[in-house]
Formats: C-alpha cells, sequence, structure tokens
C-alpha cells in the first residue's frame, strides 16, 4: 500500500486524503494536513514512484486510483480526497472509478484534459546532480540552480532527496516512460454527482474556461474558484488563502 502520513483528527468526522503532484510528497504537505487536521483526520499519501511508496512500472491514473482506493478501503470509510495536479488527475479518475469511496473531492490546479508541455527538463535537472557531491539539500539546489532550475522548484525537488543515503526518492526512470499517461487524461465512463470543488492559482493557465463544459460533463456539481495571486503551486505559494478555501467547502 502507498505510504500513508496521518494526521489525527477528531474521529467522527470524514478524514480527508491528500494526493500531491509530480515529484513531490506526502511530506509537502506537512503544515497544510497539520493545520486542517483541526477539524478531521488527515492522510496525505506518497503517490507510486514517489517518497517510501512503492516503485511500480505502470504510471497511468487508473492505477494510481486503485492506489488510493486501497488507502481508504484500509481506513474503513469513504473519505473527502483533495488532489493536486497529477494527484488531482489520480483524484478524479478515483471519484470515477469509485464514487462511493469519496464524499467530497477538491481538485487543485488541474483539469481532465491532456496537456502539451513536458515535464522532461525536471527530470534531466535531477539527473545532473551529483550526488557524491552532495552532503546536505543545499548543495543539491545549487546544482540544480546550475541546471536552470528556479529557486521555488529548487527547494521542492529537494524534499524528495535522500541526502544520507545520497538518492532521490523519485523513480525518475518510470516516471520519464511514462510521462505521455501523466500529462494526458484518460477515457472514463460515467460521472461523479458528489460536491467538487475545482481551486485554482488566478496566475495558472492550467484550468482554462474552454474546459469547464467537459469538466461538469464529468463533474456535474463542480464548483470554481481562483486563489489571486496564486500560480499551479497555489497551496505553497498562497497557503493560508488555500486552507480557507479548502476547509470552507469541507465545511
Amino acid at each position: 500500500m502507498l505510504n500513508v502520513i496521518r494526521q489525527d483528527g477528531p474521529a467522527d468526522a470524514t478524514p480527508l486524503l491528500i494526493a500531491h503532484g509530480l515529484f513531490g510528497s506526502g511530506r509537502n504537505w506537512g503544515v497544510i494536513a497539520k493545520r486542517l487536521s483541526a477539524k478531521r483526520p488527515v492522510l496525505a499519501v506518497d503517490m507510486r514512484n514517489h517518497g517510501l511508496s512503492p516503485r511500480e512500472d505502470e504510471h497511468s491514473y487508473p492505477a494510481m486510483a486503485a492506489d488510493l482506493a486501497e488507502v481508504i478501503r484500509a481506513e474503513g470509510r469513504p473519505c473527502h480526497v483533495l488532489g493536486h495536479s497529477m494527484g488531482g488527475k489520480a483524484a478524479m479518475a478515483l471519484a470515477l472509478l469509485h464514487p462511493e469511496l469519496v464524499e467530497r473531492l477538491i481538485v487543485a490546479d488541474i483539469a481532465p484534459v491532456s496537456y502539451g508541455h513536458s515535464q522532461q527538463q525536471y527530470i534531466d535537472a535531477m539527473r545532473k546532480v551529483d550526488l557524491s557531491q552532495v552532503s546536505r539539500r543545499s548543495d543539491a539546489e545549487a546544482q540544480l540552480a546550475e541546471a536552470g532550475v528556479e529557486k521555488a522548484l529548487q527547494s521542492f525537488f529537494t524534499q524528495s532527496l535522500d541526502v544520507t543515503e545520497r538518492q532521490w526518492r523519485l523513480n525518475l526512470d518510470v516516471l520519464e516512460a511514462e510521462m505521455g499517461k501523466i500529462l494526458s487524461w484518460p477515457e472514463i465512463e460515467g460521472s461523479f454527482t458528489g460536491p467538487t470543488f475545482f481551486l485554482s492559482g488566478a496566475e495558472s493557465h492550467y484550468v482554462q474556461p474552454e474546459y469547464r463544459a467537459g469538466i461538469k460533463a464529468l463533474f456535474p456539481e463542480a464548483k470554481f474558484a481562483k486563489i489571486p495571486g496564486a500560480g499551479h503551486w497555489l497551496h505553497a505559494e498562497k497557503p493560508r488563502e488555500f486552507e480557507a478555501a479548502v476547509a470552507a467547502f469541507l465545511g
């Protein structure tokens, strides 16, 4: 099963499951998960091929949805589900394929569409880091800077670096091989009729107005909101505003 980082909250409240984005981990959500656990248990997972979760050859959204379903079934009751970017697509696939497991769905800055951009430059940059010369995260950040990675992403990527073992906690080979699936969206029949919230960064281009008809076809109860001044990494750039929006929707 996926590695789960649990924040205990009021036991009688519906738990919240958090699915991170590409190159992330459950650790990235530590502060937000802790704050949201004031009202409910929070489970932040490491997705497959990330963090401390199993390494698999397949990295498709039906497979990731099955991973999330296994975590919820182990919890023994339906959960609210929050997913960002890749995790948002996995959360949408979960809600469509296993609607009985999802109470409320929050999709952070992603849509059920295929995207044309590539994340290959970041895989190349991480591969270029000479891990034999890394004794602290700042050493790796300096090398990522030399490879042209922006400051905010240097810090984000190195959260997935095991400095002691001098290795990435990312299965870069599989993520590279499966990048086409990660950027795409699978054909999934049906719809999820539960409460759904698409929360985006106002400065991001991932959720365009022209996507709304397709979103509403799959998620007829979808509501939309944008966080001013936030880009794609809205939970990192505007954490308090993000927490407030999530808490209000769940409340």
